[in-house]
């Protein structure tokens, strides 16, 4: 069976508001302020977490620890689980784009480095929990991606094999993936990066959920 699996944060869905929310919050506690910007920041907030962290202690607090980082990812991870819909939003196309490939007789899955449970809460909260027959989380295996594994158990668990598989992403996390794996890899256009994750050499581009039904069909041919 054709299988295409998605990366899910920049990807399936603009999830940098809440991402930059959940780490302002971590400075607010601290009393720092919120020196991270959700308009100017957004290319780091899918880079996770810990990114965050980092480029927000940058600014705020000369000669940071990565123990300063340590403290506050569980408490960014509280916070963003509480409040992980508030501004969220699939990107224009994305669930009609998998129901047309669910009828054209794909088998979907998800691989993400965001954490499993919080990411079927998303997904489930967006409504389109059930268009995907796995999920693959940061925390699902004991390695993430770029290591090929979780990209190899999301297709299995779909119901498909890697060798009639590709991925769809959008950072070079994705691109590194799906050259450990051996698959082909389409970046999307329309996150943070756009155009430039050309340069990182993917099968394809991506420019809008329309045109993936056309585009899975010329590389994962029969």
């Amino acid at each position: 069976m054709r299988t295409v699996i998605f990366d899910l944060d920049g990807t399936l869905a603009d999830t940098s508001g809440d991402l930059i929310a959940a780490a302002n919050a971590c400075f607010e506690g601290l009393g720092l302020g919120a020196p991270l910007d959700p308009a100017h920041d957004q290319s780091t907030a899918f880079h996770g977490g810990r990114a965050m962290l980092r480029l927000g202690f940058d600014r705020v607090r000369p000669g940071w620890s990565e123990g300063d980082v340590d403290a506050q990812f569980p408490l960014l991870l509280d916070y963003y689980g509480a409040h992980i819909d508030r501004y969220t939003t699939l990107y224009p196309g994305a669930p009609e784009a998998a129901e047309r490939l669910r009828a054209g007789g794909y088998a979907l899955g998800i691989c993400t480095n965001k954490p499993e449970g919080l990411a079927e809460t998303l997904l489930t909260r967006l409504g389109v929990r059930g268009l995907f027959a796995s999920l693959v989380g940061a925390d699902t295996l004991p390695v993430r991606k770029p290591d090929p594994a979780p990209y190899r158990a999301a297709v299995e668990r779909a119901g498909g094999s890697p060798a009639r598989s590709m991925l769809i992403g959008d950072t070079e996390t994705d691109r590194a993936t799906a050259r450990a794996a051996g698959v082909p890899c389409a970046l999307v256009t329309f996150g943070p990066e756009g155009r430039a994750v050309a340069d990182l050499d993917p099968e394809a581009l991506l420019d809008d959920f329309a045109d993936l039904y056309d585009l899975a069909g010329s590389i994962l041919r029969d």
